[in-house]
């Protein structure tokens, strides 16, 4: 199965103007097969603050020297945050952290002081650990990782997450990644490509408004669309817009417009429309304007926590559930709880028995 939109058709999308903006939004209310909106509840946890990348719009990565810097949690730390959420009835415990912290010594001796001789080592004992001492499904999402790494990381993870970004390789000149080897698009697309080929649940999306022009947007999408085409394991596709945070060194750069976000995500969501794939818009970095995004064919809002914020965003609180339902509600939709994991992926094909029996469990609890 192929789309049946070419890039021109996307580009028209993307610089469309006046009442065509209307007509592509009208156009994606066809193919939406009912009114529900889902969102997983979760617990955001950051493992380490260290990353080897130094993107011109983080907010999240710290320097090792930094006193107030998450080298590493230790297994009673994640365990305290994953039973406190629990008690929020979480079902995500969602793990984010720098690609190869452990590049950095002073992350290799954390390591070596818990007993692990590298991140992946580690990052798979407290997956395991989730899954054995809580409710909770574990969903890793943690920059590029090798294709036996992923195989690792796929027995303790009911799915995982690589925002592609960009394929642009021109940003890696610009601020937003020329001081990021992990943001090349080439190694990116071969860590999602990987997964693919391994079956494991993903999560994907492209970032807007980083310097990157509409043919570019466009090539992007496309690129995520063959990957699925081809292995048929992306279940979501985020389209995240730049935020301005003080401090960061992107902290001038201007945002993308309100209908630039309008026009990508209805060119995400035309693209995908003759699949079952999920189109995400994060609602805490689009507070005032994230109802349009629903009448625009997104309809997923991605994991939201009552127990801890978005680390990557620190400016950008989450919405209480009870104010995600009535802006839901108020555009004529419904909001319903899902999992990190999307249902047609709960079977055989593309999970262990060990996974499928937690998810068995956690259904039930529903």
């Amino acid at each position: 199965m192929t789309s049946n939109l070419t890039k021109e058709d996307i580009l028209q999308i993307l610089t469309a103007k006046d009442d065509e903006i209307i007509h592509y939004m009208a156009e994606t209310a066809k193919y939406r097969e009912n009114n529900l909106i889902t969102y997983s509840k979760n617990v955001f946890i950051p493992l380490t603050e260290i990353c080897r990348n130094d993107c011109g719009y983080c907010n999240f990565k710290k320097n090792p020297e930094d006193p107030h810097a998450i080298i590493l949690k230790s297994r009673q730390e994640v365990l305290e945050s994953l039973k406190e959420a629990e008690e929020y009835s979480c079902k995500e415990a969602m793990f984010a952290f720098g690609e190869d912290a452990d590049e950095e010594e002073i992350v290799r001796e954390k390591l070596a002081e818990y007993g692990y001789e590298s991140m992946t080592d580690y990052v798979v004992d407290i997956c395991q650990m989730t899954l054995d001492e809580t409710t909770l499904l574990p969903h890793t999402n943690g920059g590029n990782y090798s294709y036996d790494d992923l195989k690792r990381l796929k027995e303790v993870n009911a799915s995982m997450g690589l925002m592609l970004e960009n394929v642009s390789s021109r940003l890696m000149e610009l601020p937003a990644h020329n001081k990021s080897p992990g943001k090349n698009p080439k190694v990116r697309l071969e860590t999602i490509e990987n997964a693919g080929k391994l079956k494991i649940p993903y999560t994907t999306g492209i970032l807007i408004g980083i310097g990157e022009t509409v043919e570019e947007i466009a090539d992007s999408l496309l690129a995520i669309r063959n990957l699925y085409d081809e292995y048929g394991h992306i279940q979501e596709v985020i389209i995240q817009n730049f935020t301005p945070i003080p401090g960061i060194e992107m902290e001038n750069s201007p945002e993308p417009s309100f209908l630039d976000m309008i026009r990508t995500v209805i060119a995400g969501t035309l693209l995908f429309k003759d699949t079952d794939v999920s189109i995400q818009v994060p609602p805490n970095l689009n507070n005032d304007t994230a109802q349009i995004f629903l009448l625009c064919g997104a309809d997923d809002w991605g994991g939201v926590s009552p127990v801890s914020p978005d680390f990557v965003n620190i400016t950008s609180p989450w919405p209480g559930i009870d104010e995600l339902e009535k802006l839901t509600n108020d555009a004529g939709f419904e909001l319903t709880e899902r999992l990190c994991v999307y249902e047609k992926y709960i079977n055989e094909e593309w999970l262990n028995d060990n996974l499928l029996e937690k998810i068995a469990n956690t259904l039930e609890r529903q």
